[in-house]
């Protein structure tokens, strides 16, 4: 089969949500990118129907992957990078991209993306040992505030320039953290069907390799983005119906390279000149199983990548690594100043070649920030290859990697400067658009070999069950049969013999009569007397009229005992046409069987037509992927891409290019197309990816305050809560936190949700969860129920304090933002409270335990939770009720730093305030001196 492959870049996360700004009431924000189509496909009923499913079946995207290996030359523990392509991959280009001609902006018009920014994220290296003698006595020419995402660069001892950047991640920032907020993001647009770029730029020296391919055999904490992607993709699909494909190239002295091949080392690049896509159609391809064999692929590629040894570097990439497996990764070579780098000879050939090509994708870079009409991508093979990564339709995240050697100054102001142009590019981001008959084929052949296993199982059991009942049948209708003929039999031969008994007896009885009659005439003849003879002669005759009677009672018995014996042989045969016509019963019973047998034979017949067919319309699909194919080896590339997007495209509808509006007029489409009450119903459904889609929905229409009451009307917050009990999947119990977290906003909600046990069910899910994304929804939702004075002994009483100091072993800066936001909210509450005399006696949090970990996170390194902790110390520290307990806790130290040291002045004059008021306070400060 044909495989047709897109470079893939990511857009927006499947869900995506902005933290919430601590005591200002903005709320959590839950914006969920989800396509009405989606919606609708899920909602369908599943069917068994054979085109439907072939159907389907065609909307499967191919998983094509790349691999990189961390080989054995990397002394400094840095693998090189790697970048993604496919065999026959093809990128689709944006009509602002790199290059993007006419045709492809003629194209794009009917298949309009969402904008999305290139996103960049600065690393800093920790010092070398090199630089810890060299650069001694001299200061980091760089100095990183993360929790403001600024980096400032010394410009000398008093004066120095400030940047900002989406993410700023400093020398102690661990592979994961760098994974998750670089890459990970756009390895889940991957999965949901985006292209998708991950690049690496700086210095050589740096840490890019470390950063993007480090494979981590001897600490799995250090593997990289390819490893870490790579396992989040095996993750996100099914083996048994997808498949994953890699290619690994690297781009040496402006030639593409395959490292699966060394032999092959000019892989030609082929462009489409109406759409203006690209494909690599002589790239190497392996298919990956699992974890292990993508690893070997890696180690494969990174022995045949050049490097060389320089003075800046001991194994310096000498190539640009471009790794494709579904999004493209790439491990740009370092740029270099020659007099510092020490290159001559051949390696200097290197150094220009590398230097030219990042100077050309710098220009385009320049280009699309300053929207430029004229973007040069033809200078160089690397931006003709990015094309899509940089104004296309790809969701394409950066990083940029700096040393805080004052000595290099310059070079890493130029990478600074590289990474703030790239931030100014927007790209259009699109689903990709894949047709994979190879997949197509798997899951037709699986799906086909279920039904027909399923179909040929109940026929088993049917006929089984027919031959069953037809054997009973015949076995009861034979021994019925036996029985009465044995009866029949029997009585038959008793009323004969009682009948030869009687005649017999009858026979004698006669005999015995006419001998005593013959006897008697005998006497009266030899008699003389004639007068006596009359008188005997009439005797003689009555005698035998005497015996009559009798003889006449003995026939009418046996009349009557034939008689019974005929009436009982009548019942007998009425009792064989009884049992003839329970016969005929059971044949028209056992006629009935045998006419289901002819409808399900029948059946099968017509499923066996349709499969027919089916295997009919792939042998076709089959062919004319290999005439496809066929044409791309002879040259005819152009025909065939155009014959492939006429057959797979499916027409969509453009999209608003206004991104300010685009996501209200989503919402209003969801609402007039599907419903609310549809939406809502959705959430009960069985399929699991129903309920998945459905409550990132109702959690994006949560987010617009003007949706929020309909929502609670129309039963969304009760639909919402019972999510958290009935589902146990991580992602739902994520987005229905988050929209219920929305919904707290407002002060009728919060009543709401604490009458419908809402607290005990976010405690109970907190208790459960791992994914920090999740507790920090949680987290969320309970800090602003902390904000209502209403709820305040209701909320302690449900266990929510408790929750949210459990929360706090997940230990993500993200997470304690949010419990500290909560513990100040409640805090401000009971200030309040007592300032008002409506409350006496200890805080609540103090009796609930929350004491020490507030003291000890009151000068927390993330400036979001330390803020938060410093308001909740003051309004506890406003209660003379809680001076003692506060005082042997050791937070009078910390309102002392906090009244001196705090950057904010509202919260330093607060804790001035509260310390000057108090009396035990400053008793102890003068006790301590």
């Amino acid at each position: 089969f044909f495989f047709f492959f897109f470079f893939f870049f990511p857009t927006f996360l499947p869900s995506q949500f902005s933290r919430t700004l601590p005591l200002t009431g903005i709320p959590l924000a839950a914006t969920v990118a989800f396509s009405l189509s989606d919606l609708s496909r899920c909602s369908h009923s599943l069917t068994l129907d054979l085109a439907a499913m072939a159907t389907s079946a065609f909307g499967t995207t191919t998983a094509t992957s790349n691999y990189r290996n961390g080989g054995a030359a990397n002394a400094r523990n840095l693998p090189k990078n790697s970048s993604v392509k496919s065999k026959t991959g093809v990128r689709k280009s944006a009509p602002g991209s790199l290059g993007g001609g006419g045709a492809a902006s003629s194209s794009s018009k009917d298949d309009a993306g969402v904008p999305g920014r290139v996103r960049v994220a600065v690393r800093l290296r920790p010092r070398n040992a090199e630089e810890m003698v060299a650069d001694a006595d001299f200061a980091d020419c760089v100095e990183l505030q993360p929790e403001l995402k600024r980096l400032k660069l010394r410009k000398n001892n008093w004066d120095s320039d400030t940047y900002e950047f989406d993410e700023v991640l400093t020398e102690f920032a661990s592979q994961k953290r760098v994974y998750e907020v670089v890459a990970k993001p756009v390895v889940e647009s991957v999965l949901d069907g985006y292209n998708g770029t991950v690049m690496a730029y700086g210095q050589t020296g740096t840490g890019k390799t470390y950063t993007v391919g480090q494979l981590g055999d001897e600490d799995m904490a250090a593997r990289g983005i390819m490893v870490r992607a790579m396992e989040d993709i095996l993750a996100g699909v099914s083996l048994e119906t997808d498949s994953i494909s890699v290619s690994y190239m690297q781009l040496y002295m402006e030639t593409i390279q395959d490292l699966l091949d060394p032999t092959n080392d000019n892989i030609s690049i082929v462009e489409d000149h109406k759409t203006g896509d690209v494909s690599l159609p002589g790239a190497t391809q392996v298919e990956i199983r699992d974890h292990h064999s993508f690893l070997e692929i890696l180690k494969l590629g990174e022995d045949h990548r050049f490097a060389a040894n320089t003075k800046l570097n001991t194994e310096s990439s000498r190539s640009h690594a471009i790794l494709m497996a579904k999004l493209v990764v790439v491990d740009l070579a370092g740029s270099e100043r020659i007099h510092k780098s020490g290159s001559e000879g051949h390696t200097l050939e290197e150094a220009k070649s590398i230097n030219l090509s990042l100077s050309a994708l710098g220009k385009c870079i320049n280009a699309l920030a300053e929207n430029s009409p004229h973007i040069p991508v033809r200078d160089s093979k690397l931006t003709r290859l990015l094309r899509d990564s940089f104004g296309g339709t790809a969701r394409t995240s950066l990083v940029i990697t700096v040393g805080p050697s004052p000595r290099h100054r310059g070079e890493t102001a130029s990478t600074i400067m590289f990474g703030q142009r790239a931030m100014k590019v927007e790209n259009m981001l699109k689903l990709k658009e894949e047709f994979d008959y190879k997949s197509l084929s798997r899951r037709l052949d699986i799906q086909l070999d279920k039904l027909i296993a399923e179909h040929e199982r109940q026929q088993k059991i049917f006929e089984d069950e027919i031959e069953r009942l037809t054997a009973e049948a015949e076995r009861q209708l034979s021994d019925a049969e036996r029985n009465y003929v044995q009866a029949l039999e029997k009585e038959r031969s008793k009323y004969q013999k009682e009948y030869l008994e009687s005649i017999k007896k009858l026979e004698e009885k006669w005999i015995m009569n006419q001998r005593k009659s013959v006897n008697d005439e005998n006497k009266l003849r030899h008699k003389d007397v004639g007068s006596n003879v009359l008188p005997n002669a009439k005797e003689s005759k009555v005698a035998p009229m005497e015996e009559n009677p009798e003889m006449k009672k003995l026939l009418e018995k046996e009349t009557a005992h034939r008689k019974a014996v005929e009436e009982e042989v009548w019942t007998l045969k009425t009792q064989l046409a009884e049992s003839r016509r329970s016969e005929a019963l059971q044949s028209s019973e056992i006629v009935k069987l045998r006419k289901m047998l002819d409808d399900e034979a029948h059946q099968k017949e017509k499923l066996e037509m349709e499969i027919g067919k089916l295997q009919s319309h792939l042998l076709q699909l089959s062919v004319e992927a290999d005439e496809t194919r066929r044409q791309l080896d002879s040259g005819g590339s152009e025909e065939v891409l155009s014959g492939l997007d006429s057959l797979l495209h499916q027409p969509r509808q453009p999209q608003s290019d206004n991104s300010e509006t685009g996501d209200k007029e989503s919402v209003a489409k969801l609402f007039e197309q599907v419903g609310l009450h549809k939406i809502l119903s959705l959430l009960e459904a069985e399929d699991a990816d129903v309920r998945i889609h459905a409550v990132k929905v109702v959690a994006n229409l949560a987010a617009e305050e003007a949706n929020q009451e309909k929502i609670v009307e129309a039963g969304g917050l009760t639909s919402l809560l019972k999510l958290l009990i009935s589902s146990e999947d991580e992602t739902i119990h994520r987005v229905a936190a988050g929209a219920i977290a929305n919904l707290a906003m407002s002060e009728t909600n919060q009543e709401l949700i604490m009458a419908q046990g809402g607290v005990r069910l976010l405690s109970n899910t907190a208790s459960s969860a791992e994914d920090p994304q999740t507790l920090r929804m949680v987290a969320g939702a309970i800090a602003n129920l902390c904000g209502n004075d209403k709820l305040q002994m209701k909320l302690r009483g449900e266990g929510g304090i408790k929750a949210l100091l459990g929360m706090v072993r997940c230990r993500h800066p993200d997470v304690l933002s949010q419990v500290a936001r909560g513990i100040a909210n409640f805090a401000k509450c009971e200030s309040r409270a007592s300032a008002q005399g409506v409350k006496a006696g200890r805080s609540l949090l103090i009796e609930d335990g929350a004491l020490p970990w507030i003291v000890q996170n009151a000068n927390n390194e993330a400036a979001s939770v330390r803020r938060h902790i410093e308001l909740a110390l003051c309004h506890l520290a406003q209660h003379e009720a809680n001076s003692r307990d506060m005082i042997n806790g050791g937070a009078v130290w910390e309102m002392v730093r906090i009244s001196r040291d705090c950057p904010r002045e509202d919260i330093r004059s607060l804790a001035h305030r509260t310390l000057t008021s108090s009396h035990s306070f400053q008793a102890e400060m003068r006790r301590l001196g």
